[in-house]
């Protein structure tokens, strides 16, 4: 790459803006040049914006202290500056729709984290290793904004990515009933401990819209383009519960599942360990080398060893079992805020500009 793209994040100051910064420092590809938030933190240097809520457990990248935080809603000036943006506005879901589609018709590519469009019938949600092309969708989606750069990708929700690549990777044995319970942690909500003291010492067994989406957005990730729109597909049928827990970062799954063609635990392990796609293919710069480990040992995955397994971009599977009224159960850990979150945002973002749709302006 001749030069590094320009890139800005809407939504800087909070937690998911804060850990974009995080893994965009001395990105090989892109240079965040533009930061922008609500207006009570535009004008303000980044730093004076976020005071005393930087989240990450590293400092505050130097580059990006003194940026000036722009007005979100002033999109041509923002958009003027970059070259494609990443998305992590905390608004209700209608402005979300709204002022991220503004932004791409200024011509500005939009790679989201929200979920407001996640079901928009032309905007791809993708997991790279699972659904690359599904990316087709973007020239549906532009002829309708009637833009020739300018489209909003997204990723799916944190609570997916310790299960539903798994169920990729065994795609060939036919699951077709799946049982999950998610133990999410606090920063998905985007807490700390200090923030929320309440969680410490304590389960709540509700976060509100979570169980639909870790139900829902797997089957759009395996669905089909037809005529212009994602189809999603119809089965494995997944029913799950979604649960609060106090950790920091990581959300674990207990999975349930039960195969038209039954495998060995063998076959199991062997189609997880080598899974992979076209991240790993392309060795692009956040892509994890191997995408999801087997831990043989009883007491593994934990938050407190393998949630930064591959920088936090993989996943770590243990507990592989039949069981006695499904065919197997298993129990996965991802890192919510890395892999569920920026991080995700950021492989796709790499993949688009790999292949071309992404490019300076």
């Amino acid at each position: 790459m001749e030069r590094k793209l320009k890139v800005g994040i809407l939504g800087a100051t909070g937690m998911v803006g804060q850990r974009f910064i995080a893994l965009l420092e001395n990105h090989p590809w892109y240079e965040v040049v533009t930061v922008a938030a609500s207006p009570r933190s535009a004008g303000k240097t980044y730093e004076e914006a976020v005071g005393g809520r930087w989240k990450m457990s590293t400092p505050m990248p130097e580059a990006v202290k003194n940026l000036v935080v722009m007005n979100v809603n002033e999109v041509e000036k923002v958009a003027l500056g970059v070259d494609f943006v990443f998305s992590a506005v905390d608004m209700s879901k209608d402005e979300i729709k709204a002022i991220e589609e503004a932004y791409a018709r200024t011509e500005t590519p939009v790679v989201s984290n929200n979920s407001a469009h996640r079901w928009t019938h032309d905007v791809p949600m993708v997991v790279p290793e699972i659904n690359p092309d599904h990316f087709k969708v973007i020239e549906f989606q532009k002829k309708r904004l009637g833009t020739k750069k300018g489209f909003i990708a997204v990723k799916p929700n944190c609570s997916i990515q310790s299960y539903a690549p798994v169920l990729t990777a065994w795609k060939e044995f036919e699951p077709y009933e799946v049982v999950a319970t998610t133990y999410q942690a606090i920063s998905g909500a985007g807490k700390t401990f200090k923030d929320w003291p309440e969680m410490v010492e304590n389960i709540i067994p509700y976060i509100g819209g979570e169980e639909e989406k870790s139900e829902q957005e797997p089957l759009r990730l395996w669905g089909q383009i037809k005529d212009g729109v994602i189809v999603k597909a119809e089965e494995p049928v997944i029913t799950c519960q979604c649960i609060r827990v106090p950790v920091l970062n990581g959300h674990t799954a207990a999975v349930f599942v039960k195969f038209r063609k039954k495998p060995s635990r063998e076959q199991l392990i062997e189609k997880m360990v080598s899974f992979k796609g076209l991240p790993q293919e392309l060795n692009l710069p956040s892509a994890p080398k191997q995408f999801i480990q087997y831990l043989e040992e009883d007491n593994r995955p934990q938050v407190t060893m393998d949630v930064d397994y591959e920088k936090g971009m993989g996943i770590s599977v243990g507990r592989l079992r039949e069981d006695s009224v499904y065919d197997y159960k298993f129990v996965g850990l991802s890192h919510n805020t890395v892999r569920g979150a920026a991080g995700g945002a950021v492989l796709c973002a790499e993949l688009l500009t790999a292949q071309g749709y992404i490019e300076a302006k």
